[in-house]
Order: structure tokens, then C-alpha cells, then sequence
């Protein structure tokens, strides 16, 4: 493995941590389009380590940390800003992902995000949708080792999108069991395919579509078996093209001796598992053609990044959405996110604090009211209940488990469960951050534009301090109240906050 010789801002990566394959893509930034420079695929079937208690085992963890080792040459020479790293099913379902994680820290040096399952079905949308000129909407379906995601969208706009818990490492896991291909173990695994989507049919039919895509190695290895076969000489799939790609894995009768040209080593043995599952979905939502796209997940992560150099997150829309949906007072999360970033401001070089955490207080604040939804009663455990379990575009797991922390602890006991840990943010940042937003609700509890007056910040050591101007918490009792209950509160987890 080379590494490119690039040295340049506008070289970006990304890296798809599969549960299959491990997929990386260096590209330039020209004109708003992407130059491919390097790819690089390693197969490493991280699911077949996935046990039936969702732990993944070490001889699985030590083949995706060498590969991560190789691959981190060829990221070398980009600034790591511009190297984004998704994990995607296995990493989302194994209960010990963040051994694996802490492990990677000794061999690779970028952060990995665990991103849900409907985020990786939008950005998978987002990779078809800068790389294909067909007008209409398009009904896109990949097949990975251990999820399927499913998308309708209109132009950049994906409309409906699924993820399901079903992949050609877990299939063949599943329903082909010691290596047998039979006919009975296919019927067995499309009704299992059908059984996961029949809830999502209609609504995706009724939307309606003008061409099928797929993506995925899966896909791209079945495309071609059947052009290596003749049974066609375009690179479209038909669902005859696969009743005889079945007939022919049955006829082998293992998947030790599936040997097709044009199908690699490495994938052969999982083919049983993601042909099922596109008969499946050929079957369930009655697709005429499919055509095969080279864009995926990847390719996703580096458009979606190429929008954020210029500056439009699509995380800002995502909280916006948010605040709508569950009719926040705009007003007042106006205000508390007003004195959380004034704070901020004022102490940010002293505690240390980097522009992301500023980007989480800012949203933290604008959705610390999102449980009023729900009842008025304990809000912020249920804004965090919903933080932690809504479908929030843009968002990796991590972050939307930092926002609902934060919003969690914003109020009332601020006793923290020590168990909790974090792999792209530093928990002390965190726990700093919620302080700031613990003072900026305060502050504002009266939900009053003209209420507060000129204060100022400081810091001493860990101590946060908060001085009015002479006089004006003798005359605002009820705060003078809230701020020394504060002080008890934070004094009783181990913090500091004074004020006067």
C-alpha cells in the first residue's frame, strides 16, 4: 500500500469501518466535485466475530486493527480535520465496541464515529445522489455484512429511508449453517428478508420510483456472476438474473465450493446470504431492474464533508427541525443559548475548550426543552430520552449521546453516573460544558428579554464565578435562591461555582 503524496487542504478522506469490508477513499475538493485519488478495500468480516450476545471477539477486533494500521499510511499526508472514519452495523450492535475503539487509539490516529443506522442509509443516499444524473426518484438499496438500508429520494432529498438488521455475513451466519446451500435454507432466508421489510413496502411503493440503484459489494459481486454467466451483457439486474444465480449457489451445495469468475475469494462465501436478501427485496417491493452504482456510504461521507468546508451542517438543520417538531419556545432557548455562549466566551481558553464543544453547548441549549413535549414534570429526562432515541440527520451515536447527557444534566441533581464514557469527546469537557449550560438556564429562568443585567465571567483553578453588578441580587431574591442551590449542587458533585 502507497501512500498519496497530497500535502493539500483540499484532499479529503473517508474511511467506511464495514462489517464486511473496510472501505477508504482519498479525493480532492475541485469545484465542488470530488477527484478520486486512492481507494482501498480490505476484506475483513468484522460480523463473523459478532456473537449471538452481541459481543465481537477479539480475533475479529485484532483483523480490524490491523487493517486499520495499514490503512492509516495512506492517510498520512491529509490534515486530519479532513479524515472522517464511520463505523457502521457490527461496531452499532456489539455491546463491547468500545474495547475495539480504545484499542484502535494505539494503531490509528483519527476518531471513529459509530453512526446509527438511518444516518448511514442518508449519507449512502447523499454518495448516489452526487454521482448520478437520473431524474426522477430513486429507490436505492444497499446490502452490507450485517445491515440493508433502504432509501427513496428525490434529487439530494432522501424521502423515506430504512436500516434493517440484516447483512450477507449474518445471513449466511444464520440461515446457511455449516457452510449448506440448499433450496430450503433460500426460502428460508427471502421469507426472513420479506418478514424485516413487509412493514415498509407499501409506504415505499406508494411513494413510488423511477430507478432502482444498488450499491454495496454484495450487489456489485452478484452483477458480476450474471454478466460472467451471460445471462446478460448489461450491467442491470433482473430477478430471473437471480432465480439463476440462486439455482447455481444450490448446485454447488457449500459455500466452501462457490468459485465464480469475476466474484472474488473473499466474497464468495457470503453470497448465499446477500442473494437471498435482493430476492427478498425484489420479491417484497416488485423491482423490474436494479443497476449496479460504484458510489456508497464513502462517497456520502466525502460529499457531506466537502458541505461542511463550506459551511452549511447539516446538523444545524437537524436541530432546527427539532425545535419545530416538538414547538419549542424559540424565545427562550434563544436566551439560554445567548448567556451559555456569552460564558463561553469568556473561559474558553482556560478550560481549554475547542470550537466543537462550543457547537454542542449551542445545540444543547436549543433543545433543553424539547421534553415539555412530553410533560413539565422531570423535562430533562425525558429531553434526553428523546435526544437519545429520535432520528437526528448529521448526528453519530456519540454525539447524540452527548447531547442527551448534557441536556440530562442541565437541571436539578447534578450526580453523574461514572460509568459513562466517551471516545471523541473528553468527558471533563463535557461535564465543563454542562455547567456552563447549568448557569445559562438559571440565568434565565424568568424567560425575560430585559431581566439580566451586565455580568461577568472568571475563573479561578476549577472555581466558575458569576458577579452582578453591585446590588441586584438583593432586590432578585428568587435568583439569589436558584444561584445558592446551584452552588450546592455542583459543590455536591465535586464542582465549584460561586457567584456575587
Amino acid at each position: 500500500m502507497t501512500e498519496p503524496q497530497t500535502g493539500n487542504n483540499n484532499v479529503v478522506a473517508a474511511l467506511d469501518i464495514g462489517s464486511n469490508s473496510f472501505h477508504l477513499i482519498v479525493a480532492r475538493i475541485i469545484d465542488g466535485s470530488l477527484q478520486v485519488l486512492h481507494k482501498v478495500k480490505q476484506n475483513v468480516r468484522l460480523a463473523q466475530g459478532l456473537s449471538d450476545d452481541d459481543i465481537l471477539d477479539q480475533e475479529a477486533m485484532d483483523r480490524g486493527l490491523a487493517c486499520l494500521a495499514q490503512m492509516r499510511e495512506s492517510l498520512a499526508a491529509i490534515p486530519p480535520e479532513n479524515v472522517r472514519v464511520v463505523a457502521t452495523y457490527t461496531l452499532r450492535k456489539a455491546i463491547n465496541s468500545r474495547a475495539f475503539i480504545k484499542q484502535a487509539e494505539a494503531v490509528f490516529p483519527f476518531p471513529i464515529e459509530i453512526i446509527p443506522g438511518k444516518e448511514e442509509a442518508r449519507l449512502i443516499y447523499q454518495g448516489i445522489a452526487n454521482t448520478v444524473s437520473d431524474e426522477g426518484r430513486k429507490l436505492v438499496i444497499d446490502i452490507g455484512g450485517g445491515s440493508t438500508e433502504l432509501i427513496i429520494g428525490d434529487g439530494f432529498k432522501p424521502l423515506k429511508l430504512t436500516s434493517r438488521s440484516m447483512g450477507c455475513v449474518s445471513f449466511t451466519k444464520n440461515y446457511f449453517a455449516n457452510g449448506k446451500i440448499t433450496d430450503r435454507a433460500f426460502k428460508k432466508a427471502i421469507i426472513a428478508a420479506k418478514q424485516e421489510l413487509e412493514d415498509y413496502s407499501d409506504d415505499f411503493k406508494d411513494l413510488s420510483w423511477s430507478s432502482c440503484h444498488g450499491t454495496s459489494g454484495t450487489i456489485k459481486a452478484i452483477r458480476e456472476a450474471i454478466i460472467q454467466n451471460n445471462w446478460s451483457t448489461e450491467h442491470k439486474i433482473e430477478l430471473n438474473h437471480l432465480y439463476k444465480l440462486k439455482s447455481l449457489l444450490i448446485e454447488f451445495g457449500s459455500t466452501e465450493n462457490v468459485l465464480i469468475p469475476g466474484v472474488s475469494e473473499q466474497r464468495n462465501p457470503v453470497l448465499a446470504g446477500g442473494l437471498s436478501i435482493l430476492i427478498g427485496v425484489f420479491e417484497l417491493f416488485e423491482i423490474k431492474q436494479l443497476r449496479y452504482e460504484d458510489a456508497a456510504l464513502r462517497e456520502g461521507v466525502l460529499y457531506e464533508t466537502e458541505v461542511r468546508f463550506k459551511h452549511f451542517d447539516i446538523r444545524e438543520r437537524t436541530i432546527e427541525s427539532l425545535t419545530t417538531r416538538y414547538q419549542i419556545d424559540t424565545a427562550q432557548v434563544k436566551r439560554v443559548a445567548r448567556s451559555a455562549d456569552f460564558i463561553f466566551q469568556q473561559i474558553k481558553h482556560d478550560w481549554s475548550l475547542s470550537p466543537k464543544y462550543h457547537a454542542l453547548l449551542l445545540w444543547a441549549s436549543k433543545l433543553v426543552e424539547i421534553g415539555l413535549h412530553i410533560h413539565s414534570t422531570a423535562f430533562h429526562k425525558h429531553s434526553a430520552y428523546i435526544l437519545q432515541y429520535t432520528d437526528m440527520p448529521g448526528f453519530n451515536q456519540e454525539e447524540q449521546a452527548v447531547l442527551a447527557f448534557i441536556v440530562r444534566y442541565h437541571r436539578k441533581k447534578f450526580k453523574l453516573d461514572d460509568s459513562i464514557e466517551f471516545s471523541l469527546f473528553k468527558k471533563q469537557h463535557i461535564i465543563k460544558i454542562t455547567r456552563i449550560l447549568r448557569v445559562a438556564a438559571i440565568l434565565n429562568l424568568r424567560r425575560r428579554d430585559d431581566y439580566l443585567p451586565s455580568y461577568k465571567v472568571s475563573l479561578e483553578q476549577d472555581n466558575l464565578h458569576i458577579q452582578f453588578p453591585e446590588g441586584f441580587l438583593d432586590v432578585e431574591t428568587l435568583l439569589f435562591a436558584d444561584l445558592e442551590t446551584e452552588q450546592l449542587m455542583q459543590s455536591n458533585s465535586g464542582y465549584h461555582f460561586t457567584f456575587g
